[in-house]
């Protein structure tokens, strides 16, 4: 089944979309630094069983619209997008699915529309709930300075790191961030002092089986166009959103959800191990947990068979 794309006026902003299938609506929500292409094998299983996927470019990436304020990427403004692909489809209850930063998007679609959202998939990503002091100043409050949310602040430093050689940065943080990076030698999210992002990752000398040359040289050329500026905003944005979401603060996610995940992806044995500990309290609806043995941070670009497998089981006990 063939995909197309095109350009789609939501939220007061251009999304430029994949879309394939027809059916009952499925959303599909990438992370950073990624694209609608990052779903390239989601799509063609999501149509043929009977599907209408959409897969934008999110804002600030690919060839959506990238506005120049820092705040015109909080949560309020990425959750006006996903509700505005659907309202632009005419779904009355579509699912959303997430991956990374998409996975954050998906939470929050289900936190806050719970009317509109009918399940939720998250990947990669578990559910946080809102704590009692904003995520910045709570690092700094236990003496943290040198997590990688840090680094991401001031405007301009980490994307002349990413920009300055763009194939490179997307090996790296791609191969650094996988299950088949060396143990103990993946991608590192605190840096040394003095350090870049990128100074502890592993350039392969050999792509993963998962990962080709073609992926590579399409996703630099959509960086190129792009930059890294839009999707570095998101974590700009950080602070602004626990302040945005204090309505929901006691909320857990009620509509039924899959979460997905690598059992080596540095989020879920790291600093995300408490909040996957807690997700069956803090997601009600919960209804199963897939950890792939094996697998790292980008799940259904290095094991889209069992990623899609899960997914078309979830999508069809609905």
């Amino acid at each position: 089944m063939t995909a197309i794309r095109r350009d789609i006026e939501v939220n007061g902003i251009r999304l430029n979309v994949v879309e394939a299938g027809s059916g009952p609506l499925v959303i599909l929500c990438h992370g950073w630094p990624e694209l609608a292409y990052s779903w390239r094998h989601q799509i063609p299983a999501l149509a043929a069983a009977g599907y209408r996927v959409v897969a934008p470019d999110m804002r600030g990436y690919g060839r959506s619209d990238s506005p120049a304020e820092i705040d015109a990427f909080n949560i309020m403004q990425l959750v006006g997008d996903i509700v505005g692909l659907a309202a632009h489809y005419g779904d009355p209850h579509p699912v959303v699915v997430g991956h990374d930063w998409g996975a954050n998007v998906a939470w929050n679609c289900a936190l806050i529309r719970p009317d509109l959202f009918r399940a939720v998939v998250a990947m990669s990503v578990p559910f946080r709930p809102r704590g009692g002091m904003a995520p910045l100043q709570a690092l700094k409050a236990v003496g943290v300075e040198n997590f990688y949310w840090q680094y991401f602040q001031p405007p301009g430093v980490a994307e002349a790191e990413f920009e300055a050689d763009i194939p490179a940065t997307l090996r790296k943080v791609l191969f650094s961030g996988s299950g088949d990076a060396p143990r103990r030698e993946g991608m590192a999210l605190s840096l040394p002092a003095g350090s870049g992002f990128l100074d502890r990752s592993i350039d392969p000398a050999v792509l993963p089986g998962w990962l080709t040359e073609d992926d590579i040289a399409f996703m630099t050329d959509r960086f190129r166009g792009s930059g890294f500026r839009g999707g570095l905003n998101y974590y700009r944005n950080i602070d602004r959103n626990w302040g945005l979401t204090a309505p929901w603060a006691e909320t857990g996610i009620a509509i039924p959800a899959l979460f997905i995940a690598g059992t080596r992806d540095v989020v879920i044995t790291g600093f995300g191990k408490s909040a996957l500990e807690a997700m069956p309290a803090s997601v009600p609806g919960l209804r199963r947990q897939v950890l792939i043995e094996g697998a790292g941070h980008w799940i259904q670009q290095e094991r889209p068979a069992e990623v899609n497998a899960a997914l078309l089981d979830f999508l069809a006990g609905l």
